[in-house]
């Protein structure tokens, strides 16, 4: 089981755990919650079995998030990373139910989401509209000042499509291209915390179809900056 454990590891690995972030009533409180969330958010997407295994703008559903990251101590992690003014700006759910599996090619999360994807820029590219949300694609500059939290609500083994990550790969910048190092399978217990940059190349598999497995995921997205150039604002900035 890979279990790097250091903070200092982001800088030169791109990634690192953050074990027992939460405990099984902490999460078991996440997935009620976005059960109910999923029944109103328009940017849920169900398997033929009715179970939630993607969900974007979960931002504007869960309320407690902010006290959650301050009292599990994620907080100090978030504001060595990327300083004391970070704020929340997009969060994420993802699963792999065994009828909904599906696999990730390798990549590296680029997009943010804004107010207003239609202004001149010279710092912003590739607008697009997610889920009735815009978003576009961010310079290296802010991208070097983000920091996600991936929270594992199930125990992630080889069986249930873990994340796979290249280490170091961040360092080439916006660019996927080929890298001296293998990628790194993130297995880990339930409660823990994958801390990663944005600019690392990640991508995973399947689950195995006969396990009756889940993978379920909440992605949490923090920058440092709060001021966007060329008058662009962030769709969300919740100081931390």
């Amino acid at each position: 089981m890979n279990r790097l454990s250091s903070p200092n590891a982001l800088s030169s690995d791109g990634y690192y755990i953050i074990e027992g972030a939460l405990n099984d009533e902490q999460c078991d409180q996440l997935l009620t919650q976005i059960e109910t969330a999923s029944q109103t958010n328009q940017g849920s997407i169900r398997s033929s079995k009715g179970t939630v295994y993607a969900a974007r703008n979960l931002i504007d559903h869960l309320d407690n998030l902010i006290p959650l990251v301050q009292s599990t101590g994620l907080v100090d992690h978030l504001k060595k990373a990327i300083g004391d003014d970070c704020g929340l700006v997009r969060v994420l759910y993802f699963d792999k139910p065994s009828d909904r599996s599906w696999t990730l090619p390798f990549h590296k999360d680029l997009t943010i989401a804004v107010q207003d994807n239609s202004l001149p820029t010279e710092h912003f590219s590739k607008p697009t509209r997610k889920s009735g949300v815009d978003h576009v694609e961010a310079s290296e500059e802010i991208l070097k000042n983000m920091l996600t939290l991936r929270i594992h609500l199930d125990e992630v083994t080889t069986a249930n499509g873990p994340l796979q990550v290249i280490p170091g790969s961040h360092l080439s910048g916006k660019t996927v291209t080929a890298y001296e190092k293998d990628p790194v399978k993130v297995l880990v217990n339930r409660g823990d915390a994958l801390a990663m940059v944005p600019m690392i190349a990640h991508g995973s598999g399947h689950t195995d179809p006969d396990r009756q497995l889940h993978r379920r995921i909440l992605h949490l997205e923090f920058c440092g900056t709060r001021d966007l150039p060329d008058g662009y604002q962030w769709k969300h900035f919740f100081c931390v």
